[in-house]
């Protein structure tokens, strides 16, 4: 087997949105650092559940026409 092929693991912390943090290894940063989440399970709507839009305004061509129904070809 190759000597350096793979990439550094080690202990980083990890530091969520409601700001607890926890210990885990990773190959991300340098032994020590800590990763501060912008979205993570707690505040992300995927998980969360909230916000959700669901926009069903007709189909396809519906929705062609309401986009570009004003635009005409000019004969001449």
């Amino acid at each position: 087997m190759k000597a350096d092929t793979h990439p550094d693991y080690h202990m980083i912390k990890v530091q969520m949105t409601d700001g607890t943090t926890f210990e885990t290894r990773s190959t991300w940063g340098s032994e020590g650092e800590t990763l501060v989440l912008e979205v993570d399970p707690t505040s992300h709507p995927a998980w969360t559940g909230g916000n959700q839009r669901l926009l069903n305004e007709g189909g396809r061509v519906a929705q062609f026409n309401k986009r570009f129904g004003g635009l005409t070809l000019k004969k001449g």
